[in-house]
């Protein structure tokens, strides 16, 4: 990959570009937690975006997108924002920087990636934070610091991409290290590392390589819903509120705004469980609680469906320790933890059975803890 890019920019460009990258990730557990003010435990992962950049000494960006045969040209102020989704990511980027008293000039670039899309793995975060970690290498010495790069990112999607997400992809994409997963508290933006090499285990992701397209805007809407019910509680976020607190105002607040709020409020308590557990070297509570947490992603949030679903029973089914959906729903992934003598055939059953079911073969994709955002050249 990192060949065909720097060959692609010497075809376009001119000059010797430097070269970055970040990481796409799994979250082991603590889903629909960030933006409620709760924990999450992701980690970055071997899939990549990566790119050559290098300041070209005018006010414009010039923008290849290897992957999507596509190209772009925009300027640095509100008015030249572009069309293009994948663009908009990259002008975005350069904005909150400028919004901030950073600088940016323009510069051209080629990216590319092997972050498999759809999957719930977060190209959009590892888009970002590897365009935010270059320009604040390129253009401000890097006086900005991690916490804002990733803040960067995650406005990025709030201003100029429609998705009101939380903190957790960006912050993953900046600040993973190799064999490390992180506790990270949505509030208070502390976090903690914690070792992950689980001896006698993979971590492995099942691709549906379906993704469904729902006419509303579904997450948006789930953290409406937390919202209205946090008011009713007269509290900031969910993550103040406890299930007693939850049933008092049971009759005040919608059926779906109060099962919404029961899982939010269950998987808070889950993320810090297996985080006592992973100390503990616990690995079979650890699954028991990825289970849970599908459990009521697929019935109280609602952000399941019929694949993926599908995909759980046949890791209930051959004796896989955790498994559930990862990422915002309606298609992608599951992430199972899976003992190494179960593998293969955990593996040959969910093709099979899944291509005989649904018509086409899922993706599987052993992951790898790693590195997140870091210039490579």
């Amino acid at each position: 990959m990192k060949n065909l890019i720097i060959n692609r920019f010497a075809q376009t460009f001119t000059g010797e570009p430097c070269i970055y990258s970040s990481a796409g990730r799994v979250n082991l557990i603590g889903e629909h937690t960030d933006y409620n003010g709760g924990f999450v435990f992701p980690g970055a992962i071997d899939k990549v975006i990566m790119a050559a950049i290098r300041p070209n000494g005018t006010d414009r960006i010039n923008a290849v997108a290897l992957d999507l045969g596509e190209e772009a040209t925009f300027g640095l102020e509100e008015e030249d924002a572009p069309t293009a989704g994948w663009a908009r990511y990259i002008f975005g980027v350069a904005r909150e920087i400028q919004k901030r008293g950073g600088k940016v000039g323009g510069f051209d670039t080629v990216f590319g990636g092997n972050i498999p899309l759809g999957a719930g793995l977060s190209s959009s975060a590892a888009l970002e934070s590897c365009f935010v970690y270059a320009l604040n290498d390129l253009f401000n010495d890097n006086s900005i610091d991690k916490f804002e790069l990733a803040r960067i990112g995650q406005s990025t999607e709030h201003n100029y991409c429609g998705v009101n997400c939380g903190i957790m992809d960006q912050f993953a994409s900046i600040f993973g290290q190799e064999g490390k997963l992180m506790r990270l508290d949505c509030r208070s933006m502390e976090f903690e590392y914690y070792p992950f090499n689980p001896e006698g285990y993979r971590l492995v992701l099942v691709d549906s390589r379906v993704k469904h397209e729902l006419k509303d805007s579904p997450y948006n809407k789930r953290r409406e819903s937390c919202e209205r019910v946090a008011a009713a509680l007269g509290i900031k976020t969910l993550r103040d509120a406890d299930m007693a607190m939850l049933e008092a105002v049971k009759g005040d607040i919608s059926a779906e705004d109060y099962v919404r709020a029961r899982f939010v409020i269950g998987e808070k308590d889950r993320v810090l469980a297996v985080c006592d557990a992973l100390s503990r070297g616990d690995y079979e509570t650890v699954g028991a609680k990825m289970y849970e947490t599908h459990q009521g992603l697929s019935h109280d949030y609602d952000v399941s469906c019929e694949e993926l679903d599908f995909l759980n029973d046949i890791a209930r089914r051959c004796g896989v320790t955790g498994s559930r959906i990862m990422g915002g729903g309606f298609g992608g992934c599951t992430i199972n933890l899976v003992k190494n003598e179960l593998y293969d055939e955990f593996v040959k059953t969910a093709v099979t059975e899944f291509e005989k079911q649904y018509g086409h073969k899922p993706e599987i994709y052993d992951v790898v803890i790693s590195n997140g955002a870091q210039k490579l050249k």
